[in-house]
C-alpha cells in the first residue's frame, strides 16, 4: 500500500481514539483529595442555605415597624455574635447589636450597619430616613433548599466545589477512578537525567514530560524503559498489558531497523486501529487495545510526543471520566505563515490577549527534535492540510499547554 494512502486524517484518528474509551470505575476518597477529580455522585444541600436567617453586615438589628414609626434611636439590650443561640428582641423600641453570620434576632426584620449609626451610653442613633424590611439579611434557604442538587454528577472538582463538600458535611466523596498508566521509553540511546551522556547518547526526557502533563491532570503514571532488544521488549509488554490499564510509549514506532514496537505489539494480539497520522508533527503515532489496556504509541521526537499527548490521550481521558470533551478552543494567527505537504500541521505559537481576542504568533523551532522550542510557546495551533498558506487574521483550532 502506498504510504500516502496509509495516512489517516487528524479528524478520523481522534475519532477513533474517542471511540475506544473506558469506565475505569468509582472510587471514595477524601473530599479534601478530590481536587480535580469528577465528581461519580450527586451532591445534595443537606440543609437549607443559609441554614437560618443569616446577618449579612455588623450592626444593629431592630423591629422596621418602630422605624416606620419614626423611631430613630434604639436602646440596646444586647449582642448576637456569630456562633451563639439566637436571642430575642424583648422590646421593639430597643435593639440589639449583630454580627456578620450570626443568627437573626427573634423579633427583628433588619440590619442597619456600624457605619449608619452613632451608638452613645448604649443608645444607637439611626442616621437614615429609609429602611427596606430584611435590610442586611441573608434570608434562611435563599440560596439553596434542603435536597436541592448543588454539584452535578460528571462535575470536574475545582477549589468551587470543595468549598460545597465542607459546606454539605461530605468529608468523602465519589470519584471517578483514575486508570493505571505505564509510561515506556525505548532505545539504547537513552540514559538516566542523573548520568552524563557519551557522545553516541542523551537523557530521558520524554518519559518525564508526559508524567509532567499527566500530573496536570492527576494522574500517577509508572516509567520504564526497555532496551531495544526485541525479544525483552515483548516479554515486557506482555507484562505490563496485564497490569496496566494504559500503556504509552515513546519512540520505536517508526521505519528504523530497532522500531520493534508495532510487530512486537501485533504478536502479543494487539489490535491496531491505526497507525500514521496525516498530521506533522507526529505522523507515526500509533493506537491500539488488548482487551481493556488501551495503547498510545507516540514517536520519539519530543515535540510529536507533547502535541500527541495534548491532542489524543487527553480527550480521550476526559471522555473516558464522563467529561464533555470540547477540543474546539480558537486562536487567531498573528502572523502570515505558509506549509506545504498535505498534513496538519500543529504550529506551534506564543499565545496573547489583545482586546479579548487570543493571538497566536509563531515561534519558529527546528523541527520536532527541538524540545527546548516547547518553553518559548504555549501552545499548537491546527493548521489544516487543505491549504497551504495562511494569513494573518485567520482563525484556527488551537491545543494549549500552558494557562
Amino acid at each position: 500500500m502506498d504510504k500516502k494512502v496509509s495516512l489517516i486524517p487528524v479528524s478520523e484518528a481522534l475519532r477513533k481514539v474517542l471511540g475506544q474509551t473506558e469506565d475505569f470505575g468509582i472510587e471514595e476518597v477524601e473530599f479534601t483529595n478530590s481536587l480535580g477529580r469528577v465528581l461519580k455522585e450527586s451532591i445534595k444541600a443537606d440543609r437549607d442555605l443559609p441554614p437560618f436567617d443569616r446577618v449579612s453586615m455588623d450592626g444593629i438589628a431592630i423591629n422596621s415597624k418602630s422605624f416606620d414609626e419614626g423611631l430613630r434611636e434604639f436602646p440596646i439590650e444586647n449582642v448576637q455574635a456569630a456562633g451563639s443561640k439566637q436571642l430575642s428582641l424583648q422590646n421593639k423600641i430597643n435593639c440589639l447589636e449583630a454580627m456578620t453570620g450570626a443568627m437573626l434576632p427573634i423579633g427583628t426584620d433588619a440590619v442597619i450597619p456600624y457605619e449608619l449609626i452613632t451608638i452613645e451610653n448604649d443608645i444607637a442613633k439611626v442616621n437614615i430616613e429609609e429602611l427596606r424590611i430584611f435590610q442586611n439579611i441573608h434570608k434562611k434557604g435563599l440560596d439553596n433548599a434542603e435536597g436541592e442538587e448543588l454539584i452535578p454528577v460528571n462535575t470536574k472538582i475545582s477549589a468551587a466545589e470543595i468549598g460545597v463538600l465542607a459546606t454539605v458535611g461530605k468529608d468523602k466523596v465519589k470519584v471517578a477512578r483514575n486508570p493505571k498508566i505505564a509510561i515506556i521509553s525505548t532505545g539504547d540511546e537513552l540514559v538516566n537525567v542523573d548520568q552524563v551522556p557519551e557522545p553516541f547518547q542523551i537523557r530521558k526526557s520524554n518519559v518525564h514530560t508526559l508524567s509532567a502533563l499527566l500530573e496536570n491532570e492527576n494522574l500517577e503514571t509508572s516509567v520504564f524503559h526497555i532496551t531495544d532488544d526485541k525479544t525483552l521488549l515483548k516479554n515486557q509488554i506482555a507484562h505490563l498489558l496485564e497490569v496496566f490499564d494504559v500503556l504509552m510509549f515513546s519512540g520505536a514506532v517508526s521505519k528504523g531497523k530497532f522500531d520493534f514496537l508495532p510487530e512486537v505489539l501485533d504478536e502479543l494480539g494487539v489490535e491496531k486501529y491505526f497507525h500514521k497520522v496525516k498530521q506533522r508533527p507526529g505522523k507515526p503515532f500509533w493506537f491500539g487495545k488488548k482487551k481493556k489496556a488501551t495503547i498510545f504509541a507516540f514517536p520519539g521526537n519530543p515535540v510529536s510526543t507533547f502535541v500527541s499527548c495534548l491532542k489524543y490521550f487527553m480527550p480521550w481521558f476526559q471522555k473516558s471520566q464522563g467529561l464533555d470533551f470540547d477540543h474546539k478552543h480558537y486562536a487567531v494567527l498573528a502572523d502570515d505563515f505558509s506549509f506545504k505537504p498535505e498534513l496538519t500541521y500543529f504550529l506551534q505559537v506564543k499565545i496573547n490577549n489583545e482586546e479579548g481576542r487570543l493571538m497566536a504568533k509563531p515561534v519558529a523551532g527546528n523541527g520536532s527534535g527541538d524540545l527546548a522550542n516547547l518553553t518559548l510557546n504555549d501552545a499548537f495551533l491546527e493548521l489544516p492540510s487543505n491549504k497551504d498558506l495562511f494569513k494573518k487574521g485567520e482563525i484556527f483550532p488551537i491545543v494549549k499547554y500552558r494557562y
